[in-house]
């Protein structure tokens, strides 16, 4: 068919009824409408046209659709399946034809005046069953292109819902890709991919994906919720540490569920002195509001302590959270806790834990900012949030109040209803106000993304309820196990010196690779301040390019005080620059103890407590030969492949024998084990010129001894010279030889005299 023209069929006054048995006639288009664009010849409907199945004629007019510019649905039909002769008659209309009709919903109210696309288009096809030489077929006997409303360009009509099609093999793919926890962006990124089509050009789009990942789950909310409480009691049974409680409503339906597991418990008594409890994700699925309780370890990585399911979000909601969250930790809060801008939990905690600091993440805080500021002022909105993120970083309160008071004068900002709630609430979100509070770096952009990807990985973790709890468990032993991991690397890995100074090497001796490296990064700097004298015991230090102001230091050598007004090592636990810079001026070559805190240090608390036990102590000693022997072991095989290969068969079959043993004997499955050998191996530390030192913690009185310069292997393999060096832990105890060659490691017969340096 020519653009132009359209068949237009002939019926009855009621319009349901065809006359001249169903045959139409061609006529003239109208002036006023709207056509569609030229198609392939070979795709146009015809009179006559004969197709075997509906199925058939509804895919051959849904692509001659798609190639115009609309799409199409099922419309009237004559006859009902399996009465009678069954459908005789079918229609297939355009996706805008027909009106929109009011429906009256249960309570007599009518709905909602929703907007529809359908304007009355009378673009149709129709097809009438025949069955001539007893052989059933379907013929077009109407149609009509004629169309009133604009008909969509291929890069458009690709996003109406019609064609916004799932295949099977792609439905399989997002079921699997949806286990192994990818988020849904991610899925269609990879699919983009695997099928080489441009970002954003398949078949369906991201609501597509979340639509089917809902059908997936197949809700149930009433008995998902008893299954779920069921599972909590099957985990408690099996591990009394296990801990959960819940709240059912009058309705007898789960209101409120909060648990947590044996580990958190642990990981809360080390570092549950600053956390997190983000509450801004919600099970959708379930119609329930997640909380996730976070923290951050002595190695600088994310730690779970608990997690709670809410049906409300209200003020009575979060002081249950928080009240049955303080029950699962022996009723100790935290020093403080960053939560988001959210007034109900900032009353809440403020009455089950009127002792911790509360303060809001200024990442929720700065994201309302488009919506509240941007169309208020225009083209001056970048240089306003630029003048804000100054503000908020500030280090004086006097200088944030007089700061603030220039920026809302300056951008005519004195009756705004959020500037003024946000310097109403300023005691909790602004920084010169918080620096006086332990917040263990957890509102560092760095440790803030950390937190952000545990939670997206406990959110793609989303299935029925019941299998909730076991998954969030599988996400936190995931992330357990790349933390013991990355810990493991660390220890094996040399600490790299950068300044030579005896601050530096004390340091890396106590503190953990991580926390080492934030101070490594102030005594880099510390040089470029000056240290001057103002009063017996008080400093200001200011950059080299600064003419006047600075930060001021006390230093009591005495009393072993120090302190800046900067207020870093309150903050972050972790000295300043300015600090450093004092210590170094007045000669002092180590860090005072009670500033390099049990909480960043490599010795856990509990290794060292008073009360253990003489076998708990036997227990981490042979904990600590172990682990000092597996470290003599790597450093000597990856020397030779021929070693290499042999630590490696030896290894696997003491392993295969430590298998072989009961895990009860002794009792030793009780005892718990806290890395004591933190305290006995230290990796290497070189500095920065090839020197490597080594350490012992054990005794602190000993000198440090320094090595040789490395010296590098012939490029084709022979060793000309054995080179000489330290070992790079302690094989027996004693430094200045090497693990083949000392009498104890050395020795078959190992026995417990042999070991009595311990």
């Amino acid at each position: 068919m020519s653009e132009g023209t359209s068949v237009v069929m002939e019926s009855s006054e009621n319009g349901t009824d065809l006359s001249q048995d169903d045959i139409g006639t061609i006529e003239g288009t109208p002036d006023n409408t709207i056509l569609s664009r030229q198609t392939s010849v070979n795709l146009v409907p015809f009179i006559g046209q004969r197709f075997i199945s509906q199925e058939a004629a509804y895919e051959f007019y849904c692509s001659f659709a798609k190639q115009c510019g609309f799409s199409i649905r099922r419309h009237r039909t004559r006859g009902k399946d399996g009465v009678g002769r069954g459908v005789t008659r079918r229609d297939f209309a355009c996706h805008r034809g027909g009106y929109p009709q009011m429906k009256p919903s249960e309570d007599g109210k009518m709905q909602r005046n929703r907007k529809s696309s359908r304007c009355g288009c009378q673009a149709y096809m129709r097809i009438v069953k025949r069955a001539d030489f007893e052989v059933p077929e379907w013929r077009v006997t109407g149609f009509s292109n004629i169309h009133n409303h604009e008909l969509l360009k291929p890069q458009e009509v690709r996003l109406l819902p019609a064609y916004c099609t799932i295949s099977p093999d792609d439905k399989i793919r997002i079921c699997m890709f949806a286990k192994a926890g990818m988020s849904v962006r991610q899925m269609l990124r990879l699919l983009e991919l695997e099928k080489g089509v441009k970002l954003g050009c398949l078949p369906f789009t991201e609501i597509d994906v979340r639509n089917l990942l809902q059908s997936f789950r197949n809700v149930d909310k009433d008995s998902d919720s008893i299954d779920l409480i069921a599972m909590c009691k099957k985990l408690k049974d099996e591990n009394p540490n296990f801990k959960y409680d819940f709240k059912i409503d009058r309705h007898n339906r789960l209101e409120h569920i909060a648990w947590t597991y044996a580990s958190s418990v642990q990981l809360y008594e080390a570092f549950g002195d600053a956390m997190v409890f983000d509450t801004t994700h919600r099970l959708d699925a379930y119609d329930m509001l997640l909380g996730i309780w976070l923290g951050v370890d002595n190695h600088g990585m994310t730690c779970f302590f608990g997690c709670v399911l809410l049906q409300d979000e209200n003020m009575q909601s979060f002081s249950w959270a928080l009240k049955t969250f303080l029950g699962f930790m022996k009723r100790k809060a935290s020093q403080t806790i960053l939560t988001d801008h959210n007034m109900w939990l900032k009353e809440a905690i403020s009455i089950e834990m009127p002792e911790t600091k509360h303060a809001f993440c200024i990442w929720h805080i700065v994201a309302k900012f488009s919506d509240w500021f941007s169309v208020l002022l225009g083209s001056r909105y970048d240089d306003w949030k630029a003048e804000f993120y100054r503000l908020y970083n500030l280090e004086s309160v006097e200088d944030f109040e007089l700061g603030w008071r220039e920026m809302v004068n300056k951008y005519g900002l004195n009756a705004n209803k959020h500037i003024a709630s946000l310097y109403a609430l300023r005691t909790v979100w602004v920084l010169s106000f918080l620096r006086l509070y332990f917040f263990a770096g957890i509102m560092s952009t760095c440790q803030s993304e950390s937190i952000n990807a545990f939670i997206q990985r406990v959110l793609s973790a989303q299935s029925q309820l019941d299998r909730f709890v076991e998954q969030v468990a599988e996400v936190v032993d995931f992330n357990d196990r790349v933390g013991a991991k990355q810990k493991m690397q660390w220890k094996l890995q040399k600490m790299i010196l950068k300044t030579g100074s005896p601050i530096e090497s004390h340091a890396a001796t106590l503190l953990t690779p991580y926390a080492f490296g934030k101070l490594q990064d102030e005594l880099v700097l510390a040089p470029q301040y000056a240290s001057l004298p103002i009063d017996e015991g008080c400093f200001q230090v200011r950059h080299h390019t600064q003419m006047d102001g600075g930060c001021k230091v006390i230093w009591a050598p005495c009393q072993g005080h120090i302190s800046c007004s900067c207020h870093q090592f309150e903050f972050s636990g972790i000295l300043c620059r300015h600090v450093l810079r004092v210590l170094s001026t007045n000669n002092c070559f180590h860090i005072p103890d009670q500033y390099l805190p049990t909480r960043w240090r490599v010795v856990n608390s509990s290794s060292t407590n008073p009360f253990q036990t003489a076998s708990t102590r036997e227990h981490s000693e042979k904990i600590q030969l172990l682990e000092s022997m597996a470290s003599t072991l790597i450093t000597e095989s990856i020397e030779m492949e021929e070693r290499l290969d042999v630590a490696c068969e030896q290894i696997a079959i003491a392993l295969s024998r430590v298998k072989e043993l009961s895990r009860s004997t002794h009792g030793m499955n009780e005892i718990s084990y806290n890395c004591p050998s933190d305290s006995l191996i230290l990796p290497e530390v070189e500095d920065a010129d090839g020197i490597v030192r080594s350490f012992t913690i054990g005794h602190p009185h000993d000198s440090i001894t320094l090595g040789k310069i490395k010296e590098r292997r012939p490029k084709d393999g022979t060793e000309i010279t054995r080179k000489r060096r330290h070992c790079s832990g302690p094989c027996c105890g004693h430094f200045g030889h090497d693990g083949s060659a000392c009498s104890i490691m050395g020795d078959d017969d190992l026995h417990g005299d042999a070991l009595g340096y311990l």
